[in-house]
């Protein structure tokens, strides 16, 4: 819940780098409470739960997404593949689920080794 919490707090900050667990973490509970949105929807019988929740966290997970794929030295427009079906997706995907790139790249310094060493001093 952290990082749901974290994506949230920095919802506009396209900046940076996100760590691969902070960002699944966040689609994690994303897709839970979207879930039961749309359950609620279903179960009231509208349909402006869901719409609501999604509008309402759609520039955050992009913000989200924009800060992993930094991670990986890739620009947060790569975000695009979404609209090429099936074939984006799966791209897009692979690269998400990619380990940092090591030492500090273009977008920022490894958070992975951020936190190792605030955890060492």
């Amino acid at each position: 819940m952290e990082h749901y919490m974290n994506a949230l707090r920095s919802y506009a900050d396209f900046s940076g780098r996100s760590r691969r667990k902070a960002y699944w973490m966040f689609v994690l509970f994303n897709t839970i409470f979207s879930i039961v949105c749309n359950a609620v929807d279903s179960l009231l019988g509208t349909m402006f739960i869901g719409t609501i929740y999604s509008l309402a966290l759609l520039i955050p997970g992009l913000s989200a997404g924009a800060r992993r794929l930094h991670d990986t030295n890739r620009s947060g427009w790569w975000q695009l593949l979404w609209l090429v079906p099936v074939i984006g997706w799966i791209v897009l995907i692979v690269f998400y689920a990619q380990n940092s790139q090591e030492g500090e790249n273009d977008h920022g310094p490894n958070p992975k080794e951020v936190v190792l060493e605030s955890a060492t001093v």
